[in-house]
Formats: C-alpha cells, structure tokens, sequence
C-alpha cells in the first residue's frame, strides 16, 4: 500500500473586530483571529499537512497573503481546493489528527460542529478527523492569549 503523511502547523494573532472561526466554525468570543483570510488556524493546519505529505508546498504557495483575491478567503473553500487538488495527484485521506492550542474560549462544545464541517467538506466520515483542544499552560504568546495556533497530521492513500 502506498501511504504518505503530511503535517501542518498554523498560528494567528487574537484581535478585535474579527469572528473567532475555526474549523470553519463560527466560535463565540470577544476576540477573533487576524489574517488575510479568515485566519482559521485548524483549517490551514490541516491543508498544510495534506499539501506536505505529496510534497506540493504549503497554502501560502498556492492562496498568497500578498494577492487580494484571497482577502477574507472561507478557508473551508480553500481546504475544499486543496482536498480537489490531492485527488487530481491520485491520493485519498485515509485520517487527518489534529489538535487545537488556545487559553480560552472552551472548545470542547464546539469540536463536534467542527469535526463535522470538515468531514462533509472533505467527503469522509467524521471518525477520520480527530480534533482535539488543549491549553497552554499560560505559557508563551497563546498562553498569554495573544493568538491560537494548531497542529494537522494527514494521513494518504494512494487511490486504486
């Protein structure tokens, strides 16, 4: 069988005046994330690892923070481009692993709604995303809630 993993590591500032997404979810939160698009850190993580494992680049290669078509970009679309792009290479998501840092809000409630955006976005079944949420221990630029990072683990499957 032919496999490849990829992984993916994404991190943006919190900041006023901007929804909190992740996972192409919509969090309540005073704070939401700063970026180009719209900053969702678990998405880009999980693009990153897919687009690592088949040695294609990062995101930043293909929807440049310098171009201002991606302005404001649903990084659900774009995961969408990136899923179409892996298939057009022959491969398949056999799993995605993936984990959420961030001091504050609790995301437990949300992970679910999440697992599920991304499981219809990709075409798979919502056991083969794994989301988890962790803090920081108030340690670092997240532990002092300056920002939420995440980590991606994609697993590949040559397709038959």
């Amino acid at each position: 069988m032919n496999i490849r993993i990829g992984n993916g590591y994404d991190i943006h500032k919190l900041g006023n005046g901007r929804p909190l997404i992740l996972g192409g979810v919509n969090i309540p939160h005073e704070l939401g994330l700063l970026g180009h698009s719209d900053a969702d850190v678990l998405t880009h993580a999980i693009m990153d690892a897919m687009l690592g494992a088949l040695s294609l680049g990062d995101i930043g290669h293909y929807f440049p923070p310098t171009d201002p078509k991606w302005a404001g970009a649903d990084s659900i679309e774009l995961l969408s481009q990136v899923n179409q792009l892996v298939r057009s290479q022959g491969w398949q998501i056999s799993n995605i692993d993936s984990v959420i840092v961030a001091e504050r809000p609790k995301l437990k409630p949300h992970i679910k709604t999440m697992r599920d955006r991304i499981s219809t976005t990709l075409a798979l079944q919502p056991d083969q995303i794994g989301i988890k949420a962790t803090t920081n221990e108030k340690l670092g630029p997240v532990g002092r809630e300056e920002g939420i990072a995440a980590y991606a683990v994609a697993l590949l499957v040559k397709e038959h």
